[in-house]
């Protein structure tokens, strides 16, 4: 079985993903969408795989930290202490994380690979033959950004998926839309 890689990611007009290692906005439904999708599983014995990078690790607040229900993959060019988390493991790049989990004996335990950022890890999953699907929340804004999610592809085609409102969303008099794009060029 050939990993399929599902991005998920919130940018807004100017695809500004992040400012000073933070969210620019504060969206609580979009961040309850984002722990849904990337924690609900078919197999209640398994988990998923988020893959993020140190910057993007760091980011996430002491209290949930690992990110519950998932199976963390860290990746650093650095060597990371992540002794004491249960469910999380380092990886120098998205090549050695794919390789982990396509072992037999790492399949066995999840369902669903979701790659989570930032940036950079975006950009070399966006190229990478596991790419599958980007799950993008635009976000109907413009927002002051110091990072931005890497160019689209132009293999990719807007698809429907069931877990996935359709509809415009609104909160905090903010605008958003969840759209999903799947790569035309994956299994191919």
């Amino acid at each position: 079985m050939t990993i399929k890689l599902n991005l998920i990611a919130a940018a807004c007009e100017n695809m500004g993903i992040g400012k000073n290692n933070n969210l620019p906005w504060k969206l609580k439904s979009e961040m309850d969408y984002f722990s849904r999708m990337t924690s609900k599983t078919i197999d209640p014995t398994k988990k998923n795989v988020v893959i993020m990078g140190r910057k993007t690790w760091d980011s996430i607040p002491t209290k949930y930290k690992p990110l519950q229900n998932r199976i963390n993959f860290v990746l650093s060019r650095s060597n990371l202490d992540l002794k004491n988390c249960k469910d999380v493991y380092a990886s120098n790049s998205l090549e050695s994380c794919i390789e982990k989990l396509e072992d037999n004996a790492f399949k066995s335990v999840y369902e669903t690979v979701w790659v989570i950022g930032g940036r950079h890890i975006y950009e070399a999953a966006l190229k990478s033959d596991s790419f599958h699907r980007l799950y993008l929340t635009k976000i109907l804004k413009t927002f002051d950004c110091d990072t931005f999610f890497p160019p689209l592809p132009t293999n990719l085609k807007k698809v429907s998926d069931p877990d996935v409102p359709e509809e415009l969303q609104t909160e905090n008099g903010i605008d958003y839309t969840y759209n999903v794009y799947e790569n035309t060029q994956f299994g191919k």
